[in-house]
């Protein structure tokens, strides 16, 4: 609910997500800055991981996910 607060969160979306979108209900949003263009399949695994409720958080992966590599193309 505080724009312009976000650290280091981001979401890799499957599907339309446009609650994410500006100006959402509480007016803040959020931009697309990426995409997969490489390692779907990565990406396709981790949307099999079970979820959960963690700290009123809801869809928290269990057990979490550790991205240990992400590149910058151009």
């Amino acid at each position: 609910s505080d724009p312009n607060s976000a650290t280091a969160q981001f979401f890799i979306n499957l599907e339309s997500n446009r609650a994410l979108n500006y100006p959402s209900p509480d007016g803040a949003g959020y931009a697309v800055f990426g995409s997969v263009v490489g390692g779907m399949d990565v990406v396709d695994r981790m949307a099999t991981v079970p979820t959960t409720t963690v700290n009123g958080l809801p869809n928290v992966p269990q057990p979490e996910i550790l991205i240990q590599r992400a590149v910058q193309t151009q």
